[in-house]
């Protein structure tokens, strides 16, 4: 009889024991000569040499699946331990898999553009109205390469510009006073990697979320970095922000157009950008448009209404620019 200590680094525990520890139970049966203890993400395991090898062999093929699907099943478990192919999913449009199990694919073209572009291209723009899926796509793909060790870590940044509202001094350290600008990233990655995870991959600087100001200084290699809302950036910091690039890292800048915050007087960084970036090889501008927004359809009437309204209003202020022309030319 011999004892050993498994370890599941990759796979949520608690979605690899099951709800009330079923899928736990369900191997405790599936090796009955076996003598099972688990401790958080310690498997203890006492028996006979070869039932543990193919209990060992049958955890390692488990934790990948969990890892990569977020779930486990009862009949995937008895597929495995019996030495089948498992039936996962098979689409090949497939980001990852949320905390939930439930697939996260692009769901519009644009959205795939975004997905195809970002294998051959190491800095890519996605321009597009709310609810474009802009920068959940972003994210998700982030994660992904995190999950497949094809980079060391995620940098998620925002430029730290109040939406119309002063909100004046913040309590709290610097985290605390930055979060609010943050909590859509947090949204985003809370659906895609399971709580205990993510706390993980943020204790240890693996997933970094910062203000824009942090950047300066920096050479990120080896990672995704994704810069959100940069409608609100300066020319200077979107300039600083592209400049950090290192070595086998991909670089998503998102931002919405139609929402710049910015003071009137201040020019946005991200138009300008697009207009200098235009045509530069190995960069990827993705626009996206209404018919790429996945929110609910009133976003869509809603993106529609104000755009008629601004059309309106800008062919109003140009007939009473020229009205007042020329009311200026006949005093003259």
């Amino acid at each position: 009889m011999i004892e050993k200590h498994l370890v599941l680094n990759e796979a949520d525990p608690a979605v690899f024991y099951g709800v009330n520890n079923t899928n736990l139970q369900l191997l405790k049966a599936l090796f009955p000569k076996l003598r099972i203890v688990a401790r958080g993400n310690v498997l203890r395991i006492m028996g006979d040499e070869d039932e543990t090898s193919r209990f060992e062999q049958a955890v390692l093929k488990l934790e990948m699946y969990c890892a990569k699907y977020n779930s486990l099943k009862e009949e995937v478990i008895v597929d495995i331990v019996n030495g089948d192919e498992p039936n996962g999913e098979k689409s090949s449009d497939v980001i990852l898999f949320g905390v939930t199990g439930r697939p996260i694919l692009p769901r519009s073209v644009n959205q795939k553009k975004l997905v195809t572009d970002y294998a051959t291209h190491d800095m890519l723009f996605a321009i597009g109205p709310a609810g474009s899926g802009k920068t959940y796509t972003a994210i998700a793909l982030a994660v992904r390469a995190l999950k497949n060790k094809e980079v060391k870590r995620i940098v998620l940044c925002r430029p730290a510009v109040e939406a119309g509202e002063k909100l004046g001094f913040l309590p709290g350290d610097m985290r605390e006073k930055i979060d609010p600008f943050l909590q859509p990233l947090y949204d985003a990655l809370q659906d895609m990697i399971p709580t205990a995870k993510l706390k993980e991959y943020m204790d240890f600087n693996i997933i970094q979320i910062a203000p824009l100001a942090f950047m300066r200084g920096r050479t990120l290699n080896d990672a995704v970095v994704i810069l959100d809302e940069a409608q609100n950036t300066t020319p200077q910091q979107i300039k600083m922000f592209l400049t950090r690039m290192g070595w086998n890292t991909k670089m998503i800048v998102t931002g919405d157009l139609t929402q710049i915050d910015l003071p009137p007087t201040q020019i946005s960084g991200l138009v300008q950008a697009l207009d200098i970036l235009d045509g530069v090889e190995g960069l990827s501008i993705i626009r996206m448009t209404k018919k790429d927004i996945v929110r609910h359809k009133l976003v869509t009437r809603i993106v529609d209404a104000y755009d008629r309204y601004e059309q309106t209003h800008k062919d109003e202020k140009r007939i009473f620019k020229k009205d007042s022309n020329e009311q200026s030319v006949d005093k003259n």
